[in-house]
């Protein structure tokens, strides 16, 4: 099992988990592999460091060999070479973000109920009493949206994402 740190074009960061990197490479060519977060397909493996122990310091400095140049008999020289804890594009921050993203999508996902293509109906007899009001999701075009807001319907636009509809690792 290999475990990938993959990004979106996007900038979206996250794992999958292949047999494989030729299962991997086989399920980003049929268009199987996308972010959990906008679904982008354009997504490119990251470099990882696993087991990297950086401590605690900010910066530390080691000193190691260089190696010589036998021909011109040069001795050996002494190297500084610096090191830093920031071996990741995106910090923990970045992460925990992504995380309460989601978490808070789920939350809108199961606190509300899907009317679809009749979202903007539903709002509206909502609004005016028709029927009881209750928390609604669903789609409309950019200009049903701009109507209802005139009409004083509050809506908000959030993104769909995939990954919402099932279970991530």
């Amino acid at each position: 099992m290999k475990v990938l740190n993959l990004q979106c074009a996007r900038q979206h960061s996250f794992e999958g988990w292949f047999a494989s990197e030729d299962d991997f490479q086989s399920q980003l060519l049929r268009g199987l592999v996308e972010c959990p977060l906008c679904a982008d397909k354009a997504v490119q493996k990251m470099p990882s460091a696993p087991r990297l122990n950086l401590g605690a310091q900010a910066a530390r400095r080691e000193t190691v060999n260089a190696p010589t140049n036998a021909e011109a008999g040069d001795k050996p020289s002494q190297v500084q070479v610096s090191g830093s804890n920031a071996v990741s594009v995106h910090s923990d921050q970045h992460y925990a973000q992504q995380g309460a993203f989601l978490k808070a999508m789920r939350h809108v996902m199961a606190n509300t109920e899907d009317v679809g293509q009749r979202f903007a109906d539903e709002a509206r007899s909502m609004h005016y009493g028709d029927i009881e009001a209750r928390n609604i999701r669903g789609q409309v075009s950019r200009q049903e949206a701009v109507e209802l807001i005139e009409e004083g319907i509050e809506v908000m636009p959030l993104p769909t994402l995939s990954a919402l509809k099932e279970t991530l690792q």
